[in-house]
C-alpha cells in the first residue's frame, strides 16, 4: 500500500501561480516516474504532467505546456508542481500517483490515490 499525500492547492485569481507538493510513502520513489492528474466534476481524471524516474523525460498535455512544471526530489520522496499564468480551465483537484512510464502516461499507476488537492482559479 502506498500513500500520496497532496499539499499546495488553494484559490487564486486568474494568472496567479501555485506550487504543488505530493509526498509519497514509497522507498522506491526514485525508481518510479511520476505524474500529477486533475480532475474536474463529472469528468474522468486526466493526465497534467509526468517526469520520468530520474527527470529525464517530460510530458505535459497540451493546455499546460510552458506554464507548469513538473519535478521531484527523489532523495524528499516528492514531486512538485509549479504552476504559473494559472486560468479558471485549470480549477479541478490534483492527485499524483507513480509506476512505470507508460503506466503514468495512461495512469493505471498504484491503485492507491490520495485525497487530492483543491486548485480553485478565480477573480
Amino acid at each position: 500500500q502506498v500513500q500520496f499525500v497532496e499539499t499546495g492547492g488553494g484559490l487564486v485569481q486568474p494568472g496567479g501561480s501555485l506550487r504543488l507538493s505530493c509526498e509519497a510513502s514509497l522507498s522506491i520513489f526514485s525508481f518510479k516516474a511520476v505524474g500529477w492528474y486533475r480532475q474536474t466534476p463529472g469528468k474522468q481524471r486526466e493526465l497534467v504532467a509526468a517526469l520520468s524516474n530520474y527527470g529525464r523525460a517530460e510530458n505535459y498535455t497540451d493546455s499546460v505546456k510552458g506554464r507548469f512544471t513538473i519535478s521531484r526530489d527523489n532523495a524528499k520522496r516528492t514531486a512538485y508542481l509549479q504552476m504559473n499564468n494559472l486560468k479558471p480551465e485549470d480549477t479541478g483537484v490534483y492527485y499524483c500517483n507513480v509506476g512505470l512510464w507508460a503506466e503514468v502516461l495512461s495512469g493505471n499507476g498504484f491503485d492507491d490515490w490520495g485525497q487530492g488537492t483543491q486548485v480553485t482559479v478565480s477573480s
